[in-house]
């Protein structure tokens, strides 16, 4: 079973940047498609950026395009979410999961880490 573990969360200002990390637990990583979700206090999760087995397609909410950065590192079992220009309302807990397919859906993956949380001051 994969277990998941994200960082790089933290405080920041508006305006600023945070990579998020998330490790993989085994080797079998490399095989399952990787998403970033998020959720804030009352809200539910929300989709935020998936990518591939190969890191060769990526999908991401309309809210985060052209200031995130999903990537992937299989050799080193870990995915990666390069946030830029961040506003508060990217304030939320990040949750890291893994899936059989690419899916903006949380339905559609199997395995979660237990968040880590941004917060963004303006």
């Amino acid at each position: 079973q994969v277990q998941l573990e994200e960082s790089g969360g933290g405080l920041v200002q508006a305006g600023g940047s945070l990579r998020l990390s998330c490790a993989a637990s085994e080797r079998t990583f490399s095989t399952y498609t990787k998403g970033w979700f998020r959720q804030a206090p009352g809200k539910e999760r929300q989709f935020v950026a998936a990518i591939s087995v190969t890191g060769g397609r990526t999908y991401y909410a309309d809210s985060v395009k052209g200031r995130f950065t999903i990537s992937r590192d299989n050799a080193k079992n870990t995915v990666y979410l390069q946030m830029n220009s961040l506003k508060p309302e990217d304030t939320a807990v990040y949750y890291c999961a893994a899936g059989r397919s690419l899916n903006v859906q949380s339905s559609g993956y199997d395995y979660w880490g237990h968040g880590t949380q941004v917060t963004v001051s303006s």
